[in-house]
């Protein structure tokens, strides 16, 4: 089965070839690296930028406003930060032309810890980009829904915005995409071999068009005390501790968003109402989060609804992430403070 990487990298290139996707750019993005995670490797599209994060954004934006569809890899999110009054920009064209303008570009960039990137290379951007109106924002947990929402994304007529976990960029999923072949011919065939790449191509399998709507969360596991919503790196280690808290009689639902913005807000509602508790997880820091905003609407929509207070797992309010292991795994949400929170929740009564 294809890793992250991987199904992004063939979702790229359905892209290519089907979407009418005639630009893919950034630094080192074209041959020989195709990108640091090598999420461009293969690709016929790709070419290298200057090290300039706005200059990569602003000719994101002009190339879609030529119609002509592109995407930008920002190499990681800790550097895309300079960019953010082009990004409110081009979130608003759409609506400040009337809906004479569109802007069809995406922007891909690796999000979150899990690589010991320290404090240059650990920075979430969930928070600051759902800040950011007129943008369609992902964020997979698994290869299947990363190619899935690739698609959707380079379908779209304006401005989308796919943060990859880094952590999970080689993690292997479990679904396997219609005419994916076994993982070693998949192997030989799209990833580039060590040393001289000057006369390799990619053979691309044939895979077919899994779409994934844009807003459309996943229920990962069905249960009835406890709703868990989560996405990226943290949604996996939601279901571990929901499998593990089952062994204790306590039944997790948990809900990969997949779409921060717009979300499944009536899937949420669905959940909560069957469980009568709710617990948000990711790993931004943990003022202004964007589980926040999500606790607020639970408790003004839903109020009556709880039989406990709902609560956010997050990130902790630091400027960044430590190099050190420890300091790591003590900044963000890991198994044992995702399994500890729910099974407080669990037992918890308002």
């Amino acid at each position: 089965m294809a890793t992250m990487v991987q199904a992004l990298r063939m979702a790229l290139h359905y892209g290519e070839e089907n979407l009418g996707v005639k630009n893919i750019f950034g630094e080192d993005v074209g041959p020989p690296l195709g990108g640091v995670f090598t999420a461009t490797q293969g690709l016929k599209t790709t070419w290298n930028t200057p090290l300039d994060e706005r200059g990569i954004i602003g000719a994101a934006m002009g190339l879609a406003f030529a119609g002509s569809r592109c995407v930008a890899e920002i190499q990681f999110a800790d550097y895309i930060f300079n960019t953010i009054d082009l990004l409110k920009l081009a979130g608003n064209q759409c609506w400040a032309t009337n809906g004479m303008w569109n802007m069809p570009m995406t922007v891909m960039t690796p999000v979150g810890s899990g690589i010991r990137g320290s404090i240059y290379h650990s920075h979430s951007f969930d928070a600051t980009m759902t800040h950011i109106p007129g943008w369609k924002i992902v964020m997979p947990s698994t290869p299947a829904d990363a190619y899935g929402l690739m698609i959707s994304c380079l379908k779209d007529e304006n401005p989308t915005m796919f943060l990859i976990p880094k952590a999970l960029t080689r993690m292997r999923g479990e679904e396997v995409l219609p005419g994916e072949p076994d993982e070693k011919t998949l192997k030989s065939m799209i990833d580039a071999p060590l040393g001289d790449r000057s006369q390799w191509k990619s053979q691309w399998p044939n895979i077919g068009e899994h779409e994934i709507p844009l807003s459309q969360a996943k229920i990962c596991r069905s249960g009835d005390h406890v709703t868990v919503v989560s996405y990226g790196r943290t949604m996996p280690l939601v279901n571990q501790a929901a499998d593990a808290l089952a062994q204790e009689g306590i039944s997790v639902e948990t809900i990969d968003l997949r779409t921060l913005w717009p979300y499944d807000w009536n899937a949420i509602v669905a959940s909560i109402k069957k469980t009568g508790r709710v617990l948000y997880v990711n790993e931004d820091t943990e003022v202004t989060n964007f589980g926040e905003h999500l606790i607020r609407r639970t408790v003004d929509e839903l109020f009556y609804e709880l039989e406990a207070r709902p609560k956010l797992l997050a990130g902790a309010f630091t400027p960044g992430v430590g190099l050190a292991d420890v300091l790591e795994m003590a900044s963000v949400p890991q198994l044992g403070s995702i399994t500890e929170s729910i099974r407080e929740l669990a037992h918890e009564r308002a």
